[in-house]
């Protein structure tokens, strides 16, 4: 019976390493994008309409750019949604920041106030956007910030309404019945349709064209979002993919894995115009390339200060931000 236990443990160990590596993805701490496309996932069945997930945008009065967890665009409407993954006891100090105690650090946080960070989030955004000739009416965006952590218990109460805490999150029903748009403005309704379509058509054109994070899906329905460095590896396999660059590639997804062998990965190589001012120039084209499984993806996850690799056997795809 120990023989049978100990060579199971062999087995997956083995079976870790060849996935996974070293610093394999169950090492990372993946959860808060894993919460992030979560609440996008669910906020376009309560609600309908589109979810844009972690973009990038750029900050002109800073010179630097902000990271926004999701915009979520409907008819008539549209919301900048901050994820706030926290768990632990959580009060609201009187400067607005957030301290908690008893979370996944086991130690006592002070958070910054979420409320005026997203709030700034969109004031970069309808600058972003104005700045590529949307024209936006006024509040049109409105603001939340969402905590989906089932280990989140709030101290007080005193939550301001931007917040929608784990309890009001859970409850949650599909439109028509849910009262979660009550922060609707309103602000495209009793216009002309033909008029609301192509203020649609165009918003929507641009946040899916605006700057975002690379983004990583691993094996296990785990998600890294971060800035995608290079290939590691035999020189051969990082010759066959020299080619992989931002400015050509938009997303590669792994068709197959062999563990036959020498372990080979086959990834489908999706090319297509980067340049937004290039209208109408829509096409994309494809091509496969198979190099050994244990190539590296070296990424830096932007909720991290280390820079990680991933090997090829343990994604199943990869998008580059233009």
């Amino acid at each position: 019976m120990w023989l049978e236990i100990i060579c199971g443990l062999i087995i997956y160990q083995l079976y870790r390493l060849f996935f996974y590596g070293g610093n394999h993805a169950l090492d990372v701490e993946t959860s808060d994008f894993n919460a992030i496309f979560s609440v996008a996932n669910r906020l376009e069945k309560l609600c309908g309409g589109k979810a844009y997930v972690g973009l990038n945008i750029p900050d002109a009065d800073t010179g630097t750019r902000k990271n926004i967890d999701i915009v979520l665009v409907s008819k008539g409407e549209a919301a900048v949604i901050s994820v706030k993954n926290v768990s632990g006891y959580v009060s609201i100090n009187e400067d607005g920041t957030w301290t908690c105690e008893g979370g996944r650090s086991h130690r006592k946080e002070r958070l910054p106030d979420p409320v005026a960070e997203v709030k700034k989030r969109v004031s970069v955004l309808e600058s972003y956007l104005e700045q590529r000739g949307v024209a936006l009416p006024e509040g049109y965006f409105s603001y939340k910030v969402i905590i989906p952590n089932p280990n989140f218990r709030e101290i007080y109460r005193n939550f301001p309404p931007e917040v929608i805490t784990y309890d009001q999150w859970v409850q949650l029903e599909p439109e028509p019945k849910s009262t979660m748009f009550g922060w609707v403005k309103g602000a495209l309704h009793g216009g002309k349709k033909a008029m609301q379509d192509s203020f649609h058509q165009q918003l929507n054109s641009i946040l899916g064209t605006a700057p975002m994070w690379d983004r990583l899906e691993l094996k296990g329905s785990k998600y890294v979002l971060g800035e995608f460095l290079e290939f590691k590896g035999k020189e051969e396999d990082t010759h066959a993919l020299r080619h992989i660059k931002r400015s050509k590639v938009g997303h590669i997804a792994t068709q197959k894995t062999s563990m036959l062998g020498l372990a080979h990965s086959k990834l489908q190589v999706v090319y297509y115009p980067r340049d937004y001012r290039s209208e109408g120039a829509s096409t994309s084209d494809w091509r496969e390339v198979e190099v050994r499984s244990s190539t590296e993806v070296v990424f830096h996850p932007s909720n991290s200060d280390k820079v990680r690799k991933y090997k090829l056997s343990s994604i199943m795809s990869m998008s580059l931000s233009a």
